[in-house]
């Protein structure tokens, strides 16, 4: 896990700087104590990255749990019964991991988890927006985080009210520090890959605090726009921001309601953001997605009895990592590890950081996330593919990540009923004559995305030193989702030693560098 810390460090850094904000914020916007935030930021990070299998994946607490957990809380008349709720929700997803209920995040297509990530991250770009210009209108700059769909325009209008001038001039300092750290200085000298520009961005970003700090000058950032963590006296105090849950009320019928409401949520979310995660690996490693949910579990029931908030894996976060050139798990529980110790050891320091140093690394994710191109590409693609990407991100901005994710599946299934047939088998035949591993394989004629857990479960489970034969001439539909699962399987192939013979109308091929191109990106249909 410790092979590639200068690449891990480096990204734990960036991802700490992320989900400081974002824990605090997320706390702020659930009604929660803000220490609740940090401390299922640590949990997420440490345990659930330590148990975890996926490499890039970050956990903590999330934003599309927020109206859930402030509901709850209010429903259940106290932040300790809703507690309660948390350690049991954690049980239950633990219970589902064992029960193999991580396979149902396969069946959501490939269009729809780019649309996804496209539309976190115009979300993310937006909602970076009156961090970057110091909005200030009475409440915190993290009241922003609690507006959802069209709620985000209004705010935008409004905020432009209330503009930092303190606040506009690190944002775009900042802005410049990584552009010209990332698209120049990296490019020229390798000192400047082992220091991640985020970091510098942070340290410019404290000094230009204390040099205007009290001066009353337009270019003075206040506390309003400054990163706020508990500072604790000492030990006891630090212990005393601890919550714990009330065990006296287990019996209360709305606990176990809301416990399976977060449960169902965080899960759901967790398996999303899972599919996304690993599209974005350029490794293309799979995660076990039932081990994930026991993972989440235990982290949830963690967070719940030393009174954190609900636990999920998280896009944001997780995006930062991989951008930032995560490697391994190690960055993941090395965050969490910093935002322990940040908490305990240089409070006052973090303090110092203005909101809009963090701003302009989260406008830098959001763009990256939402980029041109990807719509671009998509368009290129068809309709079967365009179609639902483009609901799933319109319906995401305009309502909420679960509403947009259901939208854009229910048109990614209507888009294959309407072009196609269903036919979801394929023949898998084995001939261990001579001790030789000799596999074939027959896709039939209609291969969808419905049919991506069982073809990647038959291929990851394929012996070392096999000769895969496989024949494609029946199949007249085969899916992008399923040429992506074979172009990303041709990495593991070569690490196992398996050659593949891919048979098909087209020719015959041995271990082709590339299945899309091989059947035309372009070309959803008539694979053949």
């Amino acid at each position: 896990m410790f092979k590639n810390l200068k690449n891990d460090l480096p990204a734990s850094l960036v991802v700490f700087f992320v989900a400081l904000p974002l824990c605090l914020g997320i706390a702020l916007a659930s009604g929660a104590p803000l220490f609740a935030g940090v401390i299922a930021g640590v949990i997420g990070g440490i345990v659930v990255g330590s148990i975890s299998g996926s490499s890039l994946g970050v956990s903590g607490p999330a934003a599309g749990l927020a109206v859930v957990v402030l509901t709850a809380i209010s429903d259940l008349g106290s932040y300790e019964l809703f507690l309660v709720a948390v350690v049991i929700a954690g049980l239950l997803q633990i219970l589902l991991g064992i029960l193999k209920a991580g396979v149902i995040g396969y069946f959501f297509p490939s269009s729809v988890i780019k649309g996804m990530l496209s539309a976190i991250g115009i979300i993310i770009f937006l909602k970076q927006i009156p961090l970057a210009l110091g909005y200030e209108d009475g409440e915190t700059p993290f009241a922003f985080f609690e507006t959802t769909g069209f709620d985000i325009y209004t705010g935008l209008v409004n905020m432009l009210n209330s503009v930092a001038t303190g606040v506009v001039v690190i944002t775009a300092i900042s802005l410049a520090i990584l552009l010209i750290w990332d698209k120049v200085l990296a490019k020229k000298h390798k000192a400047f890959k082992l220091i991640p520009g985020p970091l510098v961005a942070v340290v410019v970003g404290v000094i230009y605090m204390l040099i205007f700090q009290g001066s009353g000058s337009v270019f003075e950032i206040t506390g309003a726009n400054l990163v706020t963590v508990p500072v604790p006296d000492n030990v006891s105090e630090f212990l005393g921001q601890l919550t714990f849950p009330d065990f006296s009320q287990i019996g209360n019928s709305q606990v176990f309601i809301v416990a399976i409401t977060i449960a169902v949520v965080a899960s759901l979310e967790t398996l999303l953001s899972v599919e996304a995660t690993d599209k974005l690996d350029p490794a293309k490693r799979v995660t076990p997605t039932n081990r994930e949910l026991v993972a989440q579990g235990i982290g949830n029931t963690f967070s719940g009895l030393v009174g954190g908030l609900p636990i999920t894996q998280v896009i944001v976060r997780s995006s930062a990592n991989v951008m930032s050139g995560g490697k391994t798990k190690a960055s993941t529980v090395m965050h969490g590890l910093l935002l322990l110790l940040s908490v305990i050891l240089i409070p006052r320091f973090l303090n110092l950081i203005p909101l809009g140093v963090l701003a302009a690394v989260l406008l830098i994710i959001g763009y990256k996330l939402a980029n041109p191109k990807q719509f671009f590409q998509m368009s290129k693609l068809g309709k079967t593919q365009f179609m639902p990407f483009l609901v799933t991100v319109i319906a995401i901005v305009a309502t909420d990540l679960l509403v947009g994710i259901l939208l854009g599946l229910a048109v990614g299934i209507i888009t294959i009923l309407i072009n196609s047939y269903k036919n979801s088998h394929f023949l898998h035949m084995e001939d261990k004559s001579n001790g030789l591993h000799k596999i074939k394989m027959e896709f039939a004629e209609e291969v969808t995305f419905l049919n991506k857990a069982a073809i990647q479960r038959e291929l990851y489970a394929l012996p070392k030193d096999t000769y895969l034969t496989l024949d494609v001439r029946k199949t007249k539909s085969l899916d992008l989702d399923v040429l992506e699962i074979l172009d990303d399987f041709s990495i593991t192939a070569e690490r196992k030693n398996i050659t593949i013979n891919l048979i098909s109308d087209r020719g015959v091929v041995e271990n082709p560098p590339s299945y899309r191109e091989f059947f035309g990106v372009n070309v959803l249909e008539g694979a053949h």
